[in-house]
């Protein structure tokens, strides 16, 4: 029998991650809109600058929300439904902030365009991850991030050179793109085997892996998995949640999620315009944010391609170790400039050089595999909940950075500030040396029995059952 096709694996996964592509066109339209809303009265009414940090910060906002509650709707009515059904009210969000004529509009269409694009988020990863084979899932899995970062740079260039509205219409019309395309890929037959419709999940392995593909052992692998404990007492969600390697797991996917945050990326993306305006040969400040833009996107495509050779784990290593140095570079900078402006005129390089360096090490290793290994450490019947609760590590933490920043950086000043991003990226460091996994090439089984310490992993599953039959006496 032939061999599993990859090409219809990338279509049904890039066009589920396309949906990342308009949450990150959402994120990218607040930093060359800025000014427009609040110098130039774009909308025809005044915008204060603390009123558009809370209509650049609501984005992050309806994103934590939404996370858990998605988690069980996907579970409910299925991954590509709930992706579908996401459209209606992506488009109000849209038209809200087209014909918005008062500050309140535009915090429901940022707040709403949050929604949906968390929503996403969440959809996306398990999506790309539950219709890919183990040698393809890393790849997969890093496609949700290629398009978000692909995502800003769209935001960036349409923000940088056209008006408000044609900016507005061409960011409302992503989520059409998305539907017109995402319309004819099939269901995860991960999903469908969970609903024990192996007929359905039999025709969606057919046409991921092809017509002529053996999907037979695959198939039944996916219901086995899926079905394991169907002759066993039903255990809700939360009794499953409870289970000690389901703990570990999520206590490790949330803690990527919240360093990848904590690390500095805001920060790094925050203050790159202006150094690269005051050192950068003479460049403007949306060419400096287009370029940074597409040094992210090139860095997030070379770590699709590397991915699944060179593994998650040592990826994040070397992704903390140049964003603990790079940030401890830039707090230098900061320094010297604070202490003495005339010591660093000839060290324009420094900051330079360092935020390339640092957009460089987060694109290839904290900023795609926190959202590949969020859908990789979980059983199916809590994958769905266990990742959104990481889902909302990461946009909480983004929240919370993009408010106390600014706060941070006036109370004790910038160099302090990144040099607090620098202990970060060293415990990250240190966090992922003695407690992260590899899961590279390792099945769901081999995953699992890693998270246990090697333990027969049938033990956990007895006893939440047991733990689950007390709490019902």
């Amino acid at each position: 029998m032939a061999k599993a096709k990859v090409l219809p694996q990338y279509i049904a996964g890039l066009s589920a991650a396309f949906g990342a592509f308009c949450m990150g066109a959402s994120m990218g339209w607040s930093s060359p809109v800025e000014k427009m809303l609040t110098v130039e009265n774009a909308y025809g009414f005044p915008i204060s600058g603390d009123q558009f940090g809370w209509v650049s910060s609501l984005l992050t906002l309806g994103a934590t929300v939404v996370c858990i509650p998605v988690g069980f709707v996907i579970d409910w009515i299925g991954r590509r439904p709930t992706m579908l059904a996401l459209i209606p009210p992506y488009m109000v969000g849209w038209l809200l902030m087209i014909f918005a004529n008062s500050v309140i509009m535009l915090y429901f269409g940022r707040f709403i365009l949050g929604v949906c694009g968390g929503a996403y988020c969440v959809c996306a990863s398990m999506y790309s991850t539950e219709i890919s084979t183990i040698a393809t899932r890393g790849t997969l899995g890093s496609f949700f991030q290629l398009n978000t970062v692909s995502g800003l740079l769209y935001g960036y260039i349409v923000g940088g050179y056209l008006p408000l509205l044609t900016i507005n219409i061409l960011c409302a019309i992503l989520p059409l793109i998305f539907v017109v395309v995402h319309y004819f890929m099939p269901e995860s037959p991960v999903y469908l085997a969970m609903k024990n419709r192996p007929d359905d999940a039999t025709r969606s392995l057919k046409w991921l892996r092809g017509k002529d593909c053996d999907i037979s052992e695959e198939l039944k692998e996916i219901m086995e998995e899926t079905n394991k404990n169907a002759d066993e007492p039903k255990v809700n969600v939360f009794a499953a949640l409870r289970r000690p390697i389901t703990l570990k797991g999520i206590a490790i996917a949330v803690i990527l999620q919240a360093l990848q945050q904590w690390t500095g990326i805001n920060a790094i993306m925050f203050y790159s315009t202006s150094i690269f305006e005051d050192v950068g040969a003479g460049l403007s400040g949306r060419v400096c944010t287009i370029l940074i833009g597409a040094t992210q996107v090139v860095m997030t495509l070379v770590a699709t391609m590397i991915i699944d050779r060179a593994g998650r784990r040592i990826l994040l290593l070397i992704s903390a170790v140049f964003m603990a140095i790079t940030t401890c570079l830039m707090g230098v900078y900061f320094q010297l400039k604070d202490t003495d402006p005339d010591s660093v005129q000839s060290l324009g390089w420094l900051p330079i050089t360092s935020i390339l360096l640092f957009i460089v090490f987060f694109s290839i290793g904290f900023g795609p595999v926190p959202w590949i290994m969020m859908a990789e450490l979980f059983t199916e019947d809590v994958k769905s909940v266990a990742g959104s609760i990481a889902g909302t590590s990461n946009w909480f933490s983004a929240f919370l950075v993009t408010l106390l920043f600014p706060i941070l950086k006036n109370a004790i000043g910038s160099a302090p500030t990144f040099w607090i991003f620098t202990a970060i990226a060293v415990v990250a460091f240190v966090y992922i040396l003695l407690f992260v996994p590899e899961t590279k090439g390792k099945s769901l089984l081999e995953i699992q029995s890693i998270l246990a310490g090697g333990k027969n992993i049938e033990t956990d599953t007895e006893t939440t059952t047991s733990a689950h039959e007390k709490d019902q006496h």
